[in-house]
């Protein structure tokens, strides 16, 4: 599948890139992020315009965010319990639904670019409890343009060598995610209440 697609950009272009950073963002399993890296290249070789294939990328992920969105909204509990059925699923909508009930805005605009496969789930969820339209836009269309310019970016700086790109963006939001991690436990352990000792 990702051969046939990156066989693709060439041709054309900024559509497939919209095309699979929507679907992707609908918890569809493409290969949405090497697309961006692959198009970047293609922008640092002349092939494509870099803020076009920026704006398409974000373009795309932002409708499938809002579909995703408006979908939880119309279809309500009835569509998280039939998507709960499988326990996969359940996983990820229980610790995107935890993530929402913690940090709301911060939620999605991390489920955007660094915690992505929650995404979509982050989506349905939003739209379903009713979480404000207005905010999850704005922080939607922020993480959008944080993923897009990362993979985007980062594909026309390495002027298509994808799989250096790929490493080094995967290093890096490895340790960002894991400095997330260790100044939420840090806050968590000395904001507590104190006991006695």
């Amino acid at each position: 599948m990702t051969e046939v697609l990156l066989g693709l950009v060439p041709q054309y272009g900024l559509l497939i890139l919209a095309a699979t950073t929507f679907l992707s963002c609908l918890a569809l399993p493409l290969p949405a992020s090497i697309l961006m890296l692959t198009a970047g290249g293609f922008a640092a070789a002349g092939d494509l315009d870099l803020w076009q294939a920026f704006g398409a990328a974000a373009a795309g992920a932002v409708a499938g965010d809002q579909l995703g969105y408006w979908s939880g909204r119309g279809l309500g509990l009835s569509l998280l319990t039939r998507l709960r059925a499988d326990p996969g699923r359940d996983r990820l909508l229980a610790r995107a639904d935890a993530l929402m009930d913690r940090q709301g805005v911060l939620a999605v605009f991390l489920s955007r670019w660094l915690v992505s496969p929650l995404g979509p789930w982050v989506n349905l969820l939003a739209g379903s409890t009713g979480y404000g339209w207005a905010r999850f836009t704005a922080a939607g269309v922020a993480g959008e343009a944080v993923w897009a310019g990362l993979y985007v970016g980062t594909g026309y700086g390495f002027a298509g060598n994808i799989q250096a790109a790929s490493d080094m963006l995967g290093s890096v939001l490895g340790m960002v995610g894991g400095l997330g991690a260790a100044v939420a436990l840090g806050y968590w352990r000395f904001s507590g209440p104190r006991t006695g000792v």
